[in-house]
């Protein structure tokens, strides 16, 4: 029988993340020998996470540090709980926040610790046992307010909002509330991309003459459409959570209130 103790065991748990029964099976393996075991436990570890390259990373969770949101990325529910994943993702948005990268790419080379991002959320990996990704990320300039949505009180926030503004904190804070819950794509109007808007105008105008509608309406009806689109993916054109009878720019301007930005992720949502 190899010889080594419990104490060899855990020693090698926690170096590697593996279970009890990979552990035991890798010193009995090599002897006893810790380093040759966990040498193998490594190997054994890259080439689990080169298995999972093709699975899917549907759950996971928003963090915020500052001025800077980062998403990091999991299989399931059970790894996005888990204390290790939640301080990685801190870890994480806290150097976002210190080296602005420009996106998820550029921050996979940035350096944590000696090692490039990419090395250490790979060396998670193999600890946590699944695939794990960082998604999106981003950062604002100025003042920002902060809204983190849990969808679960047992899960972390799954659901992050940074709005840059002047004026009223909290404002801007129930503007990033707004945000979370009716899910805008744009600031204001001017940032909707012009071929969507065309595309909104065709679909109008064709369903009016489809519809049978007369031809001096037909202006007005096209002009509803990109309205009601603009009231539905543009923040400060949504009709306010807040009071029902005003816009959120309305509401915002009432309190004094500029917001000249927002990022937000949702898990799962682009």
């Amino acid at each position: 029988m190899a010889n080594f103790t419990m104490a060899d065991v855990k020693k090698l748990r926690e170096a590697t993340g593996s279970g009890m029964m990979d552990v035991k099976k890798a010193l009995e393996a090599a002897d006893g020998d810790y380093d040759a075991a966990l040498e193998a436990l490594r190997i054994k570890g890259a080439k689990d996470v080169g298995k999972r390259a093709e699975r899917t990373t549907a759950q996971g969770l928003v963090a915020q540090s500052g001025n800077t949101l980062l998403e990091l990325l999991c299989e399931t529910d059970f790894v996005a709980k888990n204390g290790a994943f939640i301080e990685l993702a801190q870890t994480l948005v806290e150097l976002a926040d210190e080296v602005r990268p420009a996106d998820s790419e550029a921050f996979a080379k940035a350096d944590l610790g000696g090692k490039t991002v990419a090395e250490v959320v790979q060396d998670e990996s193999v600890k946590l046992g699944e695939k794990l990704v960082v998604g999106r990320v981003g950062s604002l300039d100025g003042d920002v307010a902060v809204y983190m949505h849990r969808k679960a009180a047992d899960l972390p926030p799954a659901v992050g909002i940074i709005v840059s503004y002047t004026g009223d904190a909290e404002a801007a804070r129930q503007a990033g509330m707004q945000a979370a819950a009716m899910r805008p794509k744009y600031l204001d109007s001017a940032e909707v991309p012009s071929e969507i808007i065309e595309g909104e105008k065709r679909v109008a105008l064709e369903t009016a003459k489809e519809e049978g509608k007369p031809e001096r309406a037909w202006d007005k009806i096209v002009e509803g459409k990109v309205n009601a689109y603009f009231r539905d993916f543009v923040l400060l054109s949504q009709t306010s959570v807040l009071d029902n009878k005003k816009s959120v720019k309305q509401v915002l301007a009432e309190a004094g209130t500029e917001v000249t930005g927002f990022i937000r992720f949702e898990v799962g949502q682009e």
